[in-house]
């Protein structure tokens, strides 16, 4: 079944749980019911994808104590955590990862997951726009939680075989490629370009509350066994995906719905590309005309490296965290993981405020630039200062968090929805998960990258780590500066216009 219905057509069969609660109500659900369910739904989804995503980086410091750094001695095989010559709580380590090569077998497993994850969002934006986003992103959420879980199984069955899990993290990664691309689509559907840069903003905090929501129950659950830190987020994400396929609805056409106030513009401009045989039909966008989309390429190269700083400190910060001191005193894995969120909760403040201000600016590349840029600083202050003190970590990374998250954000919801239904493809509203897929699976492999490169050096010399980090942050901004410059010279164009319009009134 198609994700929106040629013209002329009837409706899509309407999702059961729809059905139900028109049924109910005894009439039909208004519009913007729809958008509410939209969004919320779409939000509790990768919110969840998230959560799935997190744990890995929360049982790392778990699975690999590094107990060499302490001069403390753990037995392989013990789950229990013990105490700490300082008092705190560290895991006691699994093989394989607990030996010398621990951090470099960790940081495998993360380009692993994300390598498959940036190959998966090629294939998963091509097919998303050939078929139903809601089954699709079910299936993909189904699946996650399936691989997320076993994950976990391992803990139990007394797994040490490295390819046990790396398999599983391949497989994960495949099933959450269907994700992104989902469900930037499925709100692409519902939404037009007014405001979306501060709808999408705020919608994007699903990122950090799944990330949040991740550390938390991870954390929590790793004082039973890091076992439950995979199963649960794991039951988590498929229960929801059970909740999008009863409930999600695509587009406004596949339930026979109309905006009263401004129909949404992927169903109002439905691409009529005439084929050779004279018939009308809807064509879906290719691969590579979609990378033809002026701004595609540079904002997705941009991406490359911001969402490369991004994922380092996804994967691997709560690591960082317990194997720094901080103010003389080494963190356990718990309170670790718990501290970390913290950096989530400053990328929800910053994706809100580029969302806002690209709005309120409508320039799109140039707040991206300038989060991008004030990163830089910011990293250096918390990689210099972070240990001074707790309460001088905590300032430090909910501001590091700000400006790290806020283009990544904003890439990758208002800008990405902003190109798949750019002017250039005349209405054609099934270019959007093609676009997304494009944008963040370019992304995403510098999200590989980074903490597989984190894996290796943080062994050695975690300033180096942070050198890498700032070096990419100046890199994506330097990729935006033609679009900058475009959107300044338009600006001095409008103000110009503007003068002289009011000139010629007086």
């Amino acid at each position: 079944m198609g994700s929106i219905a040629e013209p002329g057509s009837e409706p899509a069969k309407k999702p059961l749980g729809i059905r139900f609660v028109e049924y109910v109500k005894g009439g039909s659900i208004s519009f913007k019911t729809h958008q509410a369910i939209v969004l919320v739904l779409t939000f509790l989804a990768y919110a969840s994808y998230h959560a799935a995503r997190k744990t890995t980086s929360v049982v790392k410091s778990a699975l690999d104590p590094a107990s060499t750094k302490y001069g403390l001695t753990f037995s392989p095989l013990e789950k229990r955590p013990v105490v700490t010559q300082n008092g705190g709580l560290r895991a006691s380590g699994w093989a394989p990862f607990n030996g010398s090569d621990g951090s470099s077998l960790l940081g495998e497993l993360d380009v692993a997951f994300l390598a498959v994850y940036a190959s998966g969002m090629y294939f998963a934006g091509h097919i998303g726009d050939r078929v139903n986003l809601r089954i699709f992103l079910a299936i993909g959420m189904i699946g996650t939680g399936v691989f997320t879980s076993l994950f976990g199984v391992g803990y139990w069955a007394n797994i040490h075989s490295f390819y046990y899990f790396l398999v599983l993290q391949m497989l994960a990664g495949l099933f959450q490629s269907t994700g992104w691309p989902s469900v930037v689509a499925v709100v692409g559907n519902w939404f037009g370009k007014k405001k979306r840069g501060l709808i999408m903003g705020v919608w994007n905090a699903h990122t950090s509350v799944g990330n949040i929501t991740g550390s938390l129950v991870a954390s929590a659950m790793l004082r039973y066994g890091w076992g439950w830190s995979f199963v649960v987020p794991g039951i988590m994400i498929a229960s929801v995906g059970v909740s999008v396929f009863l409930l999600l609805p695509v587009t406004p056409k596949s339930v026979g719905v109309t905006d009263p106030d401004e129909a949404p513009e992927s169903t109002t401009k439905q691409p009529l590309l005439v084929s050779s045989d004279g018939d009308m039909k809807l064509r879906p966008v290719g691969f590579v005309q979609a990378w033809r989309i002026p701004g595609v390429a540079p904002f997705a190269l941009c991406l490359f490296f911001t969402k490369l700083v991004a994922y380092t400190f996804l994967y691997w910060l709560p690591f960082y965290i317990s194997h720094t001191a901080i103010d003389g005193k080494y963190l356990s894995s718990e309170t670790a993981g718990d501290l970390s969120t913290l950096f989530d909760v400053g990328g929800v403040a910053g994706g809100v405020l580029a969302g806002h201000i690209s709005d309120r600016l409508n320039a799109r590349a140039t707040t991206a630039a300038m989060f991008t840029y004030c990163a830089i600083p910011a990293l250096f202050l918390y990689r210099s200062y972070g240990h001074v003190s707790l309460s001088v970590n905590i300032a430090l990374m909910l501001i590091t968090g700000v400006f790290v998250n806020a283009p990544y954000a904003l890439i990758t919801t208002a800008v990405s929805a902003d190109l798949g239904t750019h002017g250039s493809l005349k209405g054609n509203s099934r270019a959007l998960a093609t676009v997304t897929a494009i944008i963040d699976g370019t992304g995403s492999v510098g999200a590989a990258i980074g903490p597989l490169i984190t894996g290796y050096v943080s062994s050695s010399s975690w300033s180096a780590v942070f050198t890498m980090l700032m070096a990419s942050a100046l890199v994506a901004g330097l990729l935006l500066t033609q679009l900058v410059v475009a959107e300044v010279a338009a600006k001095i164009r409008e103000a110009r216009q503007r003068s002289a319009s009011t000139t010629a009134e007086v």
